[in-house]
């Protein structure tokens, strides 16, 4: 009976304590959380940058830098002139990691997304606005313009980024 009265005791101090909370996803942090946050952003995209630098550097095929940070192979691309919202577009991308494994079998497709309406890959969205139709193009793109810091939960890790061969139907 006393080793019971113990557990029970012991159970309810430690349950007792302050334990360190978080706020929720969507809540609000503190100035020091979000300096944390940026540094640490700010450090990975250097890195990223550097890694694809190098691995750009080791490539047949010559890669330029858009506006919002990725690479294309096509020189002048973001500067093309701009699909419009509402617009209707079909298109079909694969993703590789930069060891050029593919990630998935099958590619992701999408028949009559309507600009403006549908949630991609920031990258991916802002290629589609530039590409024409039938077109492919590749792009390099950094993990926070990808699945960033959660992945997609599924085989794609976290701050990964990916070469992503991307076509309009």
């Amino acid at each position: 009976m006393k080793k019971i009265l113990f557990i029970l005791i012991l159970g309810v101090i430690s349950c007792s304590k302050n334990a360190q909370t978080h706020p929720p996803i969507g809540g609000v942090l503190s100035k020091d959380d979000l300096n944390v946050s940026r540094e640490r952003m700010k450090n990975l995209n250097t890195q990223e940058r550097m890694h694809m630098q190098e691995w750009i550097n080791n490539q047949p095929v010559k890669y330029y830098p858009t506006q919002l940070n990725y690479w294309v192979n096509t020189q002048g691309f973001d500067q093309r002139q701009r699909r419009q919202d509402n617009t209707l577009i079909s298109y079909s991308y694969d993703l590789y990691d930069f060891d050029e494994t593919k990630i998935y079998d099958q590619p992701i497709e999408r028949k009559d997304a309507k600009f403006g309406h549908f949630d991609e890959l920031k990258a991916v969205e802002d290629a589609l606005r530039f590409i024409h139709d039938g077109e492919e193009v590749t792009l390099l793109v950094p993990s926070s313009l990808a699945y960033g810091t959660y992945g997609d939960e599924k085989k794609i890790d976290n701050d990964i980024p990916l070469i992503i061969k991307l076509k309009a139907l």
